[in-house]
């Protein structure tokens, strides 16, 4: 189970693991949480009292310190994974749902004719659509694009990431998507 790290004001950084929680609590980094604890990790006895330690991890924790203006400018990396997820994991063309593996990375403008390898030069295509455009431009092909790409926001890009998503987890998340991503629905 993975904890979604944010700075002070609420913006998602990273997925970190509970032990990389632990250490943020135990240095007194944590500034605040949400969601009720999903994990106890327990320690060594105190020599004193004999009261064992124990950090309670919650699912959303945010870290003390400065938050960098620059982080937020960034476009999330492109993968074929977060791709197919943005896009459901159906074929822009045929418009059909289809397993990862008989999926790929379509670029719009060709690659060859100086299409960008981008966010919105980017949709999921099936292996046979992809074939049949081939090295073309959709028109030339005579297909026709079912949706448009567009560039998630960071908050998407966290739930793209592919991980086990707990549902406070995904509440937040979910908060700050635009209620016209394909997430939603």
């Amino acid at each position: 189970m993975d904890v979604l790290q944010l700075d002070v004001s609420g913006r998602p950084q990273a997925w970190i693991t509970t032990k990389e929680a632990a250490v943020i609590y135990a240095s007194d980094g944590v500034a605040w949480t949400l969601g009720s604890p999903c994990h106890v990790l327990r320690g060594g006895l105190q020599r004193r009292t004999g009261q064992q330690s124990r950090i309670e991890v919650h699912p959303i924790i945010a870290v003390r310190g400065a938050v960098p203006s620059r982080a937020w400018r960034h476009t999330p990396a492109l993968s074929n994974p977060k791709i197919f997820a943005r896009d459901r994991y159906v074929c822009a063309y045929c418009g059909h749902r289809f397993q990862i593996d008989d999926l790929t990375r379509e670029h719009i403008i060709p690659s060859s004719r100086g299409g960008a390898d981008s966010w919105m030069n980017c949709i999921t295509a099936c292996r046979s659509c992809n074939g049949r455009k081939g090295n073309r431009m959709p028109e030339e092909a005579h297909m026709t694009l079912l949706y448009l790409p567009y560039v998630p926001n960071l908050h998407e890009d966290m739930i793209l990431r592919g991980r086990r998503i707990l549902a406070d987890q995904m509440e937040f998340l979910l908060a700050c998507v635009p209620r016209s991503s394909r997430l939603h629905g």
